[in-house]
């Protein structure tokens, strides 16, 4: 992974690593790895993981039918 600092703005390039980091899991994979998590824990995690995705993905797919309210969105 790789982020180019510019005019020697640390502080941006640190943000901008830590957006990449995040967006890629490595931040929540490394914080799994820390402890042993027992098989059963694990499918648990996992299928809780599948139901919210599901979940979000039904959500998104009724506020593109029009079934249910698009959230608001902020004014900037």
């Amino acid at each position: 992974m790789q982020v180019l600092v510019r005019d020697n703005n640390i502080e941006q390039a640190l943000r901008v690593l830590k957006k990449k980091l995040q967006r890629e899991g490595v931040l929540r994979e490394m914080k799994a790895r820390r402890s042993f998590e027992k098989p059963s824990e694990k499918r648990v995690r996992e299928k809780a993981e599948a139901v919210r995705r599901a979940r979000k993905a039904a959500r998104k797919l009724a506020q593109r039918e029009g079934l249910i309210a698009a959230p608001k969105r902020k004014a900037r």
